[in-house]
Formats: structure tokens, sequence, C-alpha cells
């Protein structure tokens, strides 16, 4: 079905195309001046940050499948193909909606904590932090979720069998991919990280030790038979049998954590997606362990109290509340969300509009209010380098996924034999509470790291519900910046008309109590940053903030309804449909 060659082909006009369509992540991007026409379909929808794995996810709905086989197939691609942030070596959130029950899903697949894990392994003798340890080496790992994550999908709400979705993943590592240009600049940015360790070396640089170059064939052989483990056993070929086994033993040897009984009793958790109405739609996002759905939501109902149209996109009062309301979401954040299993969480209170009412009487429409006079709790963060990808099949189905590694290509080892990366979740725990993480962040105790127990994630896929019909499909990467970018993006869509090109391209702010500034994005009025100025608020000039993949879906005058798909700009990407 899916031949190698073709896909080789389509990797090498990529690489071509790359030059000027793809880029990475830069700092103090222009993106208020970047405007493109999103991509129009009728039937189906794919966008993800990834080109071969978005030509991918349609080609399986082109076959018949639905979007969770597209999901699943592009989540294995992206291991191939997107080595910083696709993986098999990590975990993430995914959710499904499924039409014809009006039924939304929410999969946790996030990595645990390995059974015998202390704060005590990442401390000092001087009780500080050891970064490297809970960064930069095989005690950062934590048990890898993915593989559980995208079979359970596939197994319950797939169509296609497991080893169809996978065999685009599994020729793409055997026989190998053309080198993009987003790629190549990853690998050259992140050589010597990936030079610790000679299992990485062999993969993603050449024996001389030069990373591979725009254009180069890279072929992932170990990460292939990988693959086929999983095509022909299911998880049981990750969890169980010799790919557990030569993981366990890896670990064993260079000091990490996790066992093969962690990896036996590794399972991924069907929850209960958060949902509130927003002006006459229906938002849904994920649940703890993920932050995103609970703090998106109650950043929505706070700004639900004020005019936002009328006051104007990204106007100086606009950004002010917006900001403030950010804050004061982020502080229940930061002192309230952990993971579900070990933590009781107030869910009910924090998404009751009474709750906003109370948050939003506290916001001063002209003047900042210190976090400090509010609270002075704080939490954990992820590095930018996450992926997220959307999908809208021709039946209404939808699945917005979110995954990573953490930071980009996770702790930087390959696991020797097994060919894929691990990841280096660990640091998103609590080691020593109050005490500020490699992003300057006090993490909160309840988020403290224990044996089984998930990391706090900002994950924030979500979709839109219109009269029970899929009408936005979106999620982002971007670490903690991750809320703030879907937030804004939802803001420009319902509140302010702003048709998908420009939703996704404006100029975004960014605030979360603490440090206590607005980090912002150019493209915003020199004007409208002297009005921020002077109502207290400390500007920082920052990176883009996010990278949101998003499908928009309307009715038409036609019998079919028109769907729009849009990648950002920030990042690169591609959007597909037919």
């Amino acid at each position: 079905m899916f031949k190698a060659f073709t896909l080789s082909v389509f990797s090498l006009v990529l690489s071509f195309l790359s030059l000027v369509s793809f880029a990475q992540e830069p700092a103090n991007q222009d993106v208020a001046g970047q405007r493109f026409m999103p991509t129009i379909s009728s039937h189906a929808m794919v966008v993800s940050q990834d080109p071969i794995a978005t030509k991918i996810g349609l080609d399986i709905l082109k076959e018949g499948g639905n979007a969770v086989d597209a999901a699943v197939a592009m989540g294995f691609a992206m291991a191939v193909s997107l080595p910083r942030a696709g993986n098999l070596g990590g975990g993430g959130f995914m959710l499904i909606w499924l039409q014809k029950e009006h039924k939304m899903l929410a999969l946790d697949y996030r990595e645990v904590a390995p059974g015998s894990i202390s704060p005590q392994d990442f401390i000092t003798k001087d009780h500080q932090v050891d970064r490297h340890k809970v960064t930069g080496s095989y005690l950062s790992a934590g048990v890898p979720g993915t593989v559980m994550g995208l079979t359970e999908a596939a197994q319950k709400y797939g169509s296609l069998p497991l080893k169809t979705l996978m065999e685009p993943a599994i020729e793409l590592a055997e026989n190998g991919m053309v080198v993009n240009q987003d790629l190549a600049l990853s690998l050259l940015h992140m050589q010597a990280y990936l030079a610790r360790s000679h299992a990485s070396s062999a993969v993603f640089l050449h024996p001389d030790g030069r990373p591979y170059r725009q254009g180069e064939l890279l072929r992932q052989k170990d990460l292939a038979q990988t693959l086929k483990a999983i095509a022909q056993k299911g998880a049981d070929g990750f969890y169980h049998g010799p790919v557990a086994q030569r993981l366990a033993r890896a670990m064993a040897r260079f000091g990490g954590k996790v066992t093969a009984k962690d990896l036996a009793h590794y399972q991924a958790k069907w929850r209960t997606p958060v949902m509130a109405p927003y002006k006459g739609y229906h938002i849904y996002s994920m649940p703890p362990p993920s932050s995103g759905g609970i703090t998106l939501i109650e950043m929505l109902q706070i700004l639900s109290h004020f005019p936002l149209a009328k006051w104007g996109h990204n106007s100086a009062q606009s950004l002010h509340v917006m900001s403030e309301a950010m804050n004061l979401a982020y502080l229940d954040r930061n002192q309230y969300l952990a993971d579900p299993d070990f933590i009781s969480i107030p869910q009910k209170r924090l998404l009751s509009p009474k709750h906003a009412d109370v948050l939003a009487s506290k916001i001063n429409i002209s003047k900042h209010m210190p976090p400090q006079k509010i609270a002075m709790d704080n939490s954990v963060d992820e590095a930018p380098q996450t992926t997220h990808y959307s999908v809208l099949d021709k039946d209404g189905n939808a699945v917005s996924n979110t995954y990573t590694l953490n930071h980009a290509y996770g702790n930087g080892y390959v696991v020797p034999g097994l060919g894929f990366l691990l990841n280096n979740e660990l640091d998103d725990f609590t080691i020593i509470p109050g005490q500020a993480n490699m992003y300057g962040l006090r993490q909160g105790s309840a988020n403290l790291i224990a044996p089984g127990k998930r990391p706090l994630s900002s994950m924030t896929p979500s979709i839109v519900l219109k009269n029970k019909q899929v009408f936005l499909v979106m999620g982002s990467p971007g670490g903690s910046r991750i809320i703030n970018a879907v937030l804004q993006v939802m803001l420009n869509v319902i509140d302010y008309h702003l048709n998908l090109a420009s939703s996704v391209a404006a100029p975004r702010i960014h605030s979360q109590a603490w440090p206590d500034s607005i980090q912002f994005e150019q493209g915003i009025s020199p004007d409208t940053l002297a009005k921020l100025q002077s109502m207290g608020h400390k500007l920082v000039q920052g990176p883009a903030i996010g990278a949101v993949e998003c499908i928009l879906k309307q009715k038409s005058q036609s019998q079919f309804p028109h769907l729009e798909g849009a990648f950002d700009p920030r990042r690169g990407g591609y959007a597909l449909g037919y």
C-alpha cells in the first residue's frame, strides 16, 4: 500500500521545499507580517509540524481509515521523521471525538516515574537539584507511554490493522528518508548533545562526528526492528519480551531506574475530558495530569466577563486583562494540579463559573496586580520541543494529539540496539518544593516526584464543538506557553472573528505569574506596549510562543462542509486535505 520508493521521493521533494517552507522556532521572529492561505478541503484534513507524517495521515484517510487510524500512523511515523519530538520513548495525550456516538474521549499516555525513584536521586550534598541528572542522564527517563497510547487507541477505535498503520513508519526507518532542512538544522544544533552517546551518534551522526546534512539519506535500522516488533505483537512487543528486556538492561547499565517490571505494569488511562460552554461553543480539553484543560477553561471563563471584541484584538486593554487572567489561572494550576491518582484535585470548583466570577472580580482593568499579592506558589514546565497534530475525517471524527520527549531529543540517549530516544520527563516533577527549575519556575508540592506517578504537563490538545459538530481541532507545542498559545488562537476565532490564517499567525503574549512579566512576540504595536508598561507590567520580548496546528470546520452551501487547515508559521508544518 505504501511503498518505500514513494516515501523517499516525497521526502526528497520536501527537502527542497523546506528551503522556503520549514524552519526552526527562531527567537524574536516577526510573525505579525507573516500571512498564509490555509489549506481548504471538503472531506478530510490533516495538519502537523512534520510534512512526511502529514502525507502519511492523509493517505490513511484516503485508504478508508478513520481519524484515529491516521493519528496512530502519524504518531509512529514521527518517531522516525521528527526524532526531536516524535517518539516511541516518550508520552502524551490524545483527545478523540466520535461523531456517530457524540462522544469525546481523553487518552492519557503520559510517562510515569519508575517504581524505585526518589527525590534524593536528584539532590546534591548541598541540597540543590542536580540539573544533569534530572535532564541529561538515563536517570531522567520515565516509563515511556507512547507505544501503549497509540496501540490502545488503534485497538479500541481504529478501523485498520495495526500492521497497516505502522507500515509507513517501518519503511521510513528501514529504507531511509532524505533529511530536510528542518531536521538538518536541528541535528546541527544538538550535535554535541547527541555525541555524548555512542548509540545516539551511530544513528544521527556520521562516523567522523558530523551530523546528517540536508539531502542525505538517513536510515534507522534498529528503530525499524523495534517498530516491527510492535507491529507484530502490539504493545506487548514493546513492554514485554526482547525490547523490554533490552531497555531494562540498558537502564541498569547506564544508571536509569526503569525496570522490566515498570514496563510490564505500564497502562495508558482513559480519563473524562474537561468541558465548559463558551459563547455558544463547547470547549473540550485534557484533564489532569495535563494542566492544559482546566487552566484553559478557567481563563476563558474569566475572560467572558470582559468585552474583548469591543476593546479590539491585541489592544492594550485586551492584552492587560488577558495577562491578568493568565496569572490567576496559572496560580491555581501551580497550587492544585498534579496526577489525579495521587492528589485530590478540586476540579469541580476550579471549573465552576462561580470560581471564575471570583477570579474575574480580582482584576483591576487599569492596573497590574503583582502575583506575590495573590499567592506565592509556582509550578513546573516542559521544554518547547513537543509536537502536536490534528486530524478530521470525512465522517466528522476528530483527533487532537500532543506528545513529547520533553526536551529536544529527550535526554539525548538512544537505547542501544533499539534505535529510539529516551525522554527526560522526570524534570517535569517537583524535586525540591520552592526551588526554581531550569526555567526559573518554582515548583509546587502537589507535583512532588513519587514512584508510579505521572508528572504534571502543559499539553493542551483541544476540540471545540458547535451544535454537536466539530468546529475546531487544535493544540500546540511550547512548554508552559502551550496553554496560552491555544487560548489566543481560540479567542482569535471565536471572539475576534479573525480568519484561520490570521488567528494562527497573529502575535501572542505569555504570562504565567512567575516570573512576573509579560513575554511578547514582535508585531505588537509599540504604543500598545507602552500602555501596558504604564499599567505596571514588565515586558520581555521573547521567542515565538507555541506552534498551533489547527483545523476549522464550517458549514457551506454545498453538501460538503468547508474545512480549513492551518499550520503555524513560527515553526513550519504541513496541512493536507481532500
